[in-house]
């Protein structure tokens, strides 16, 4: 089973870093699902570095270890088909 953790972020100055340009919406809605708590996966290659699961979307991150800023690095629809086989 995947090792899922819950984020507890100062909200004051949530900083999120979108270097690919997504919209303004997508930036919005991992902003919400971070100060909502979503389920986080870290990526068990790369410290500091995690999938955010939020309804049928998810997002790819870095959280600098430094700074605490958060880095939207991708984001894509979860398939809940492959989600179910995965668990089979």
């Amino acid at each position: 089973m995947e090792d899922l953790m819950r984020f507890e972020l100062e909200l004051t100055g949530l900083k999120i870093e979108d270097p690919r340009g997504h919209s303004p919406e997508t930036v919005g809605r991992l902003r919400q699902a971070l100060t909502s708590g979503a389920p986080a996966v870290p990526d068990a290659r790369r410290p500091g570095f995690f999938e955010i699961q939020a309804g049928d979307q998810v997002f790819y991150i870095h959280i600098s270890p430094v700074t605490q800023r958060i880095t939207l690095l991708a984001t894509w629809s979860r398939e809940p088909e492959l989600e179910i086989a995965r668990s089979a």
